[in-house]
């Protein structure tokens, strides 16, 4: 039955905004009467206006919004609100159009018995199967506050590696093309120019300024050549990612490079163990923990190790002893988990081993790019002095023939 947004007034005078269910606007008109509320608005939700005009519909829930959405339902089932009325209040303070329209979907479902988890699996782009396995398993426990709270730090700390991840990327990068931009530059605009002086003197030119110039009309003929056969093979290479076998043997060959594989396992590393450790400690069974930790891994490679971790364990095999054998991920964490079985905390240790690890992927990155930013402007100046050399050494000759 079709939701509608609306504004009123009570028998008290106090405005009351909310929805309600009805299959038309006019019906949903009569149904607030009913319930002794004089209605000012009554509106379709914000989507269903834009679909029936032809119009854009609202974008999925972000997952920045859903980083906060998922706070505010921690603390306000915390406070005994009950969850219909905390998803009404979320949705409608909420400044995004497509969050409030599929809160208030959400709402409805709720309210018309389906558990809360199946009801978020109405819009899977928005609430993906993590999100909704974590609560399934809240509401099995009969602790969803709780594990709100520790999905939300979840979704927040899984972030905040992601960022600091392609601010390591993506810096170098800049700096990269930058320095490249600026070396074109000179080859192809001032070089060029220059060396036309030269020539009218006659004479042979120094081998450096003969390697410079050999360079500089290289790429002003095949520049663009180059330019797009490299645009080419990137967009083949990204297409090739989405190749399972390509994708795998990629990320295997990756783990192996020094400095970027340790990087890429300590990641992967922190968002295996924080997942497992927030869905184990949710209430969900350890295998399914198992599989829903396994799917926020992004490296292939590790991933497939960890399917036969988990066949392993399915068999009887202990957590620590068949992630050890599959040797993909880092030892320090397998450590971890190996105490937390023998204490029977293996949540709160997998906490700790996910704040050690993104606390050394940090500390790696930042080392990393520190080293990499003078690595590539001494790169930028050696260029530049080669180019300079090339226009020096010829001027220097010429001098020295005048002067003799």
């Amino acid at each position: 039955m079709p939701a509608f947004e609306y504004e009123a007034v009570d028998a008290g005078g106090r405005s009351r905004r909310g929805v309600v269910s009805a299959d038309t606007a006019r019906q949903a008109r009569s149904e607030l009467r009913r319930l002794r509320l004089t209605p000012l608005r009554v509106s379709a939700p914000r989507e269903e206006r834009l679909g029936l005009l032809g119009g854009k519909a609202e974008p999925r829930v972000k997952r920045s919004e859903l980083v906060v959405i998922t706070r505010q339902l921690s603390a306000l089932i915390a406070a005994t609100t009950p969850l219909e009325e905390a998803l009404n209040a979320i949705a409608l303070q909420s400044e995004a159009g497509g969050a409030r329209t599929r809160l208030l979907g959400v709402r409805e479902r709720v309210m018309e018995g389906w558990r809360f988890a199946d009801a978020l699996g109405e819009d899977p782009k928005s609430f993906p199967p993590i999100y909704r396995a974590v609560i399934a398993a809240g509401e099995t426990s009969g602790d969803l506050a709780g594990v709100l709270d520790r999905l939300a730090t979840m979704l927040e700390k899984n972030r905040s590696m992601r960022n600091k991840a392609l601010a390591a990327l993506i810096y170098p990068l800049v700096l990269f093309v930058v320095a490249g931009g600026v070396v074109t530059l000179l080859m192809t605009q001032v070089v060029p120019k220059i060396v036309e002086q030269f020539n009218t003197f006659g004479g042979d030119l120094p081998a450096v300024t003969q390697f410079v110039v050999g360079l500089s009309h290289f790429i002003s003929a095949y520049g663009l050549y180059c330019l797009a056969a490299i645009i080419l093979l990137a967009a083949g290479f990204w297409r090739g990612m989405k190749y399972p076998p390509f994708k795998r043997a990629v990320d295997a060959r990756l783990l192996k490079v020094p400095v970027i594989g340790p990087l890429l396992r300590s990641l992967d590393g922190a968002r295996f163990a924080r997942t497992l450790s927030t869905l184990f400690a949710g209430g969900a069974p350890l295998l399914e923990s198992l599989g829903g930790a396994q799917r926020t891994v992004s490296n292939d490679f590790i991933r497939e190790r960890l399917d036969g971790a988990i066949a392993q364990v399915r068999e009887g095999a202990s957590l620590a002893g068949a992630l050890k054998r599959a040797n993909a991920l880092p030892p320090m964490m397998v450590h971890m988990v190996a105490a937390g079985e023998r204490a029977g905390t293996v949540p709160a240790l997998l906490d700790k081993a996910a704040v050690q690890l993104e606390e050394e992927f940090d500390a790696a990155s930042t080392v990393a790019l520190r080293l990499l930013e003078p690595a590539i402007i001494v790169a930028m100046g050696g260029a530049i002095m080669l180019i300079v050399a090339s226009i020096m050494l010829p001027i220097l000759r010429l001098n020295t023939l005048a002067s003799g």
